[in-house]
């Protein structure tokens, strides 16, 4: 890479920078007592404020449902992931302890004592209070024990016909050995005895609710776990048998893996570690609690787990099923209002130039707000009219996750046959989402479009979605830049920023990025953006330092983020010194939190409710200079180390009005909000008198009132 005269300039100026402010920052934290929180354990306390949500009466009860089917299906990710690695370490003898000062094997230990006391609460909470007001509410789940004659009639014919074809039970015994678990699969247990040969035996009997519904409905409101209609026909399954007892359990295992970018073909390697992803190593057993202690222990020795890994649950196992439940036709009333995205004001009454997106950026940037502003009536038109318009040269986009139904890379295809260069970067590692990422690359390729998948070693996980288009007054870049993935269907429940702009710099800049990705160059130093890896740690060190001198000198210094985890420890001790030198911290973070607010100029709020709150902002405010900068990483070494990630500076000073709006709002939010405190725990604010998403729902829908009452 060659760099020119004033871009030399800048990135010695970058790099001097850099080093002092690692000199600064060794100064200035070495006198500071850091506290540090243990991530695996922070982000169990994001989860149990998921189930405080769940256990919270004021919330509808559908949306409650709603709530508990998260919070197990987060549970379900963080053991395959987070507990798994854990326990690579502990089998691989590290004793790689954190800042926190916890070794592997302390923070499994610290984990499962948790875990234990929240599945305690979610057994007790649904069993207790969600069942009985769902009754109250007109859905009934119950057992077939408590169904009706008739009830159970329909019961039975809905088992021999659509259940008992697709059912296959495993006997444990010489030459049969215990089967293969899946993971996440749901099975009965059953020990079962031949009335002639006075011999016992095991027979697992998987529960197959990938092809059936995991609730089983029978008449109009009324609906019976799957798992139990099975255990009322067990005799069917094992004719000629007794059976002695029987019981649930639940397996997840180790579903991380590591391709190697020398791979020749990455895509056929991906796909050859999620087949191998199925076999992991099991590192969370869930039983039920009525489980025999006999059988108990065949089936820990069977599936190789230690006791600690060994989870004892009454009531319903799996409840991520729930979403059958929360998705059930009418019962209104048990739901939150419905909210329907509003379109943007700049983008109402567009009559004179036939709704021209490219006209309305060029009348400015703007901002996006989702789900309180449409993402199909924003971000998928510009890519649709950009794949009209005969002018659009080129249209070019990351995917890191998208849904079935995208309309963005479809839009792709249709630029690729029209003869436009239509280029997608496509991560096929983003976890969970390989195999439907597989399947758009696969689809892109074969339409002509060019199909990248990164750098090696990198997850590419920046939003950027760039428009190339030649004018009357030469070709032209729009953008697109946003926090949060090109996904039609979690942009409804999603809270995420975009930004809209043709501003030379950041534009140029953008283009640079994606030529880095797709072509063999090192990235360069970029003119306005933040890219990681790279100087995105060090720039925004920079700001934080900026802003504490500011604060030493006198001046009125304030840093607002918001963001999904905090985690990386040079930020936070950067964080800290800001805050000892008088600078204002509040930090908006919804999930992991490694900082412990234990200065008096330090806030920690995290909101969550209704919506997903996943946008990072990073505001610096010192006296009257004032920077803000929006996109898609977290203060994690994973996102600036290990990823290619995109913030990009808001300068337009209406944006940054709107941006401190909501900013603001979320930090004076006591509906959803808990608060941080200096002993390391989560509190919950009780003033119920102002709701942040609420209030931007209004905040919307007022914008596109005003906008429309405008004369023409």
């Amino acid at each position: 890479m060659t760099l020119h005269g004033s871009q030399r300039r800048d990135l010695v100026e970058s790099m001097e920078q850099a080093a002092d402010t690692t000199e600064w920052l060794d100064a200035a934290t070495s006198e500071l007592q850091i506290r540090y929180a243990n991530r695996e354990l922070s982000w169990l306390d994001f989860n149990e404020r998921v189930l405080e949500l769940a256990e919270d009466p004021s919330v509808p009860l559908l949306e409650r449902v709603k709530f508990l089917a998260i919070y197990t299906t987060g549970l379900d990710e963080f053991f395959m992931i987070r507990v798994a690695g854990l326990h690579d370490q502990v089998d691989a003898g590290v004793d790689a302890r954190g800042k926190d000062g916890l070794s592997p094997r302390q923070t499994i230990d610290a984990i499962a004592a948790r875990v234990r006391d929240l599945e305690a609460r979610r057994t007790r909470g649904f069993e207790h209070d969600i069942l009985p007001a769902l009754d109250e509410g007109g859905i009934h789940i119950r057992d077939c024990e408590r169904c009706g004659e008739d009830e159970l009639a329909e019961l039975d014919r809905i088992f021999r016909e659509e259940i008992f074809p697709v059912l296959t039970p495993l006997a444990v015994g010489p030459g049969r050995p215990f089967p293969y678990i899946s993971n996440l699969s749901l099975s009965l247990a059953v020990w079962l005895r031949d009335p002639v040969t006075a011999v016992e035996t095991f027979a697992r009997v998987k529960v197959p609710k990938e092809v059936l519904p995991r609730f089983i409905p029978v008449g109009h409101s009324t609906f019976v776990p799957l798992e139990n209609l099975i255990a009322r026909h067990l005799g069917d399954l094992f004719p000629g048998m007794e059976i002695l007892r029987h019981s649930m359990f639940r397996v997840a295992r180790d579903a991380d893996f590591t391709v190697s970018d020398e791979a020749d073909d990455l895509l056929r390697a991906v796909e050859d570690e999620l087949r191998r992803r199925r076999f992991g190593e099991v590192v969370r057993l869930e039983l039920g609690a009525d489980m025999d202690p006999e059988l108990r222990e065949r089936l820990i020795g069977w599936l190789d787990v230690e006791e600690r890994q060994v989870y004892d649950l009454g009531g319903l196992l799996d409840m991520s099923d729930l979403w059958q439940i929360h998705g059930l036709d009418a019962f209104g009333e048990l739901r939150d209002p419905p909210w329907v995205p509003m379109p943007h004001p700049a983008l109402v009454d567009e009559e004179s130039e036939q709704g021209d997106i490219f006209a309305a950026i060029r009348a400015g940037d703007f901002l996006v707000h989702h789900p309180y502003q449409s993402f199909a009536g924003t971000v998928e038109r510009f890519a649709a009219q950009a794949v009209t318009d005969p002018d659009v040269l080129a249209i070019k986009l990351t995917v890191y996750r998208t849904s079935d139904d995208s309309s963005l890379v479809p839009a792709l295809i249709e630029a690729a046959e029209r003869g436009k260069q239509a280029v997608c970067l496509v991560e096929l590692k983003a976890r969970f989402d390989e195999r439907r990422n597989i399947g758009w690359a696969r689809a892109l390729e074969e339409a002509g479009a060019h199909v990248v998948h990164g750098l090696p070693g990198l997850k590419t996980h920046a939003k950027a979605l760039l428009v190339v288009r030649r004018e009357a007054s030469g070709v032209r870049h729009y953008v697109h830049v946003g926090t949060g993935n090109y996904h039609g269907v979690t942009a409804r429940i999603y809270e995420d920023f975009g930004l809209f702009t043709m501003e030379p710099a950041i534009t140029a800049d953008v283009a640079d990025l994606f030529n880095s990705l797709t072509g063999y160059a090192r990235p360069r130093h970029h003119r306005k953006v933040l890219v990681a890896p790279g100087t995105m740690r060090e720039q925004l060190l920079a700001q934080i330092v900026a802003t504490a001198d500011a604060a030493r000198a006198g001046q009125d210094s304030r840093i607002v983020m918001k963001m999904n985890s905090l985690v990386d420890r040079p930020c936070i001790d950067a964080l800290y010194a800001a805050a000892a030198a008088g600078v204002r911290v509040d930090l908006i973070v919804r999930g992991i939190c490694c900082l412990v607010p234990d200065h008096e100029n330090i806030r920690v709020v995290s909101v969550v409710g209704r919506f997903l709150e996943h946008s990072r902002v990073y505001a610096f405010r010192r006296d009257g200079e004032r920077r803000y900068f929006m996109g898609s990483a977290d203060l994690m070494p994973r996102n600036l180390d290990n990823r290619v990630e995109l913030l990009v500076p808001v300068e337009n000073e209406a944006l940054r009005r709107e941006l401190d709006d909501t900013l603001e709002r979320s930090l004076a939010d006591d509906t959803n909000a808990w608060e941080l405190g200096s002993d390391g725990r989560w509190s919950r604010r009780q003033g119920r008198t102002r709701s942040v998403q609420e209030e931007l729902m209004e905040r919307a829908t007022n914008a596109v009132v005003a906008k429309e009452a405008e004369p023409s």
